[in-house]
């Protein structure tokens, strides 16, 4: 056996799972092998992974130190039963430590009640998101389907592991175990908190959560504590994922999704049950931040957003840009699609901004047509006037699933800066990392996550933020492939 097949095998005997396993070869339940891109959707078995020391091609920057954390679905089929659904696997958090040149893997299961309870059955017991599954436990509320999928946010010495669905789940920061589900403050018990909190320059955390057309919202300080909390009666749709934060408002737009209850209950999964209205309007919902009573609704064009950049407002005019996605019906069978281990139609989600005037509730719309998703922006510039957004990209993959690119766009100019892996890449999520002691918008590192599509490896890119058609200053190679992942953050040491 050769020095690289060796450390390879005890690589992934140390991290909990047989090479037979992450054999990219074999057949998972369910799952076709006809389009290679797709092979990390098949999902883990549920154990862990750990890379004391991941191989760097090229050089990280000196500046670069502290821990991108980052969660997704990761466990899709037990007992021989396959999630129908992307959205419904169970989360698996990761972190990658960058420090003195060199890079650390970790990746943990987040062990939800759901979780361990499947785990020891060897068998789903409880419906999922997109999967109807007959209960075979009690369903008390949310968080006894609560797979923790989505994201994280980090505060002092906790890690959250986020689903919008329901309460989020305290981890370790260091070693990723779970201490269990975070309560904000007594009367807020079971809340949903969804995952996409946002976080302003001086640590306040705003965020929401939906439930039976009620919205939850939070302003939580950067210590953790809850300052101000409300629940608002606005019909909020069947699924609403994201929001904006502007220096004086949260923004939501809330889909036309209904959801009919009556067919969950007759067995029917959340995303069979949901409709979508394409005839009826977005309501554009504009919260006062200082006075939550205080809201405004306008209306545009029917409208699937996922994913925020980011909003400012100067008192009159309120700007936001997004990424408007396909309508629910199409996204849903593309969802379902990937899990099977099928490839997609090519229809794509695109560039927003929108501008309303606040005074007179004119609406304006930009579109552009580049093929993104998961925008970020520079964090020190969250509910303040911005000009740079950052995205993955398709960039001439054809018929190929997924991202195989980055992008910058110049919101203000319009002016856009590419750079593309070659059809052999699929692309995650990067976020942008300020360079210690800098000061403008853009100056530091884009730093995310990739598959190798020959190489059958995950790694860890490191990019210029403002040179991105350089290619990466660096790359960090696993040894073995990660479920692909929805968001994550990055904190500096």
């Amino acid at each position: 056996m050769t020095t690289s097949r060796r450390s390879l095998l005890t690589a992934l005997l140390a991290g909990g799972l047989s090479p037979e396993l992450l054999a990219l070869g074999l057949p998972a339940s369910g799952f076709a092998a006809s389009a290679p891109e797709l092979a990390p959707l098949r999902g883990l078995a549920g154990g862990e992974l750990d890379t004391p020391r991941a191989a760097v091609e090229g050089r990280l920057p000196a500046g670069l130190r502290g821990r991108l954390f980052r969660n997704g679905p990761g466990l899709m089929s037990r007992g021989g039963e396959r999630y129908h659904h992307w959205f419904d696997g169970d989360g698996f958090v990761q972190s990658w430590t960058l420090a003195d040149g060199q890079v650390r893997h970790r990746g943990r299961f987040v062990q939800t009640e759901k979780f361990q309870a499947e785990q020891a059955a060897g068998r789903f017991l409880l419906p999922a998101f997109g999967t109807a599954i007959p209960a075979q436990r009690p369903v008390r509320g949310p968080d006894s389907v609560n797979v923790a999928n989505t994201s994280v946010l980090m505060q002092g010495q906790s890690l959250y592991a986020l689903w919008e669905g329901g309460s989020a789940y305290t981890l370790d920061p260091d070693t990723l175990a779970t201490r269990g589900v975070k309560t904000w403050s007594p009367e807020l018990r079971g809340m949903p908190f969804s995952a996409h909190p946002k976080v302003e320059s001086d640590g306040t955390v705003w965020n929401f959560g939906t439930y039976n057309g009620r919205l939850v919202v939070y302003e939580i300080d950067a210590a953790g504590a809850v300052r101000r909390h409300a629940v608002l009666d606005v019909k909020a749709p069947a699924m609403l994922h994201d929001f904006a934060v502007s220096q004086r408002h949260l923004v939501f737009l809330l889909a036309p999704i209904t959801l009919d209850m009556a067919a969950v209950r007759a067995g029917q999964s959340m995303i069979d049950a949901m409709h979508w209205a394409g005839e009826r309007p977005t309501r554009v919902l504009v919260v006062d931040k200082a006075d939550f009573s205080r809201q405004r609704v306008f209306e545009m064009p029917a409208a699937h957003v996922f994913h925020f950049g980011n909003a400012w407002d100067d008192g009159r005019l309120l700007r936001l840009d997004y990424v408007q996605s396909t309508p629910l019906p199409e996204f849903n069978t593309a969802a379902r699609q990937i899990m099977r281990g099928e490839r997609t139609s090519r229809d794509v989600s695109t560039p927003r901004v929108l501008e309303i005037d606040l005074q007179t509730g004119r609406l304006s719309l930009a579109e552009r047509s580049e093929a993104v998703e998961f925008p970020v922006v520079d964090p020190r510039v969250v509910a303040q006037r911005h000009r740079f957004v950052w995205y993955p990209t398709a960039i001439d993959t054809g018929d190929r699933w997924g991202f195989n690119g980055l992008m910058r766009l110049d919101i203000e100019g319009g002016a856009r800066e590419r750079f593309s892996f070659g059809a052999g890449t699929v692309v995650e999520e990067h976020v942008m990392v300020p360079r210690p002691g800098s000061t403008g918008e853009g100056e530091g590192w884009l730093v995310g996550t990739g598959y190798d599509i020959a190489r059958q490896r995950s790694f860890l890119s490191v990019f210029d933020a403002m040179r991105l058609a350089n290619g990466p200053v660096a790359r960090a190679w696993l040894p073995y492939w990660v479920p692909y992942g929805f968001h994550g953050r990055f904190y500096a040491a």
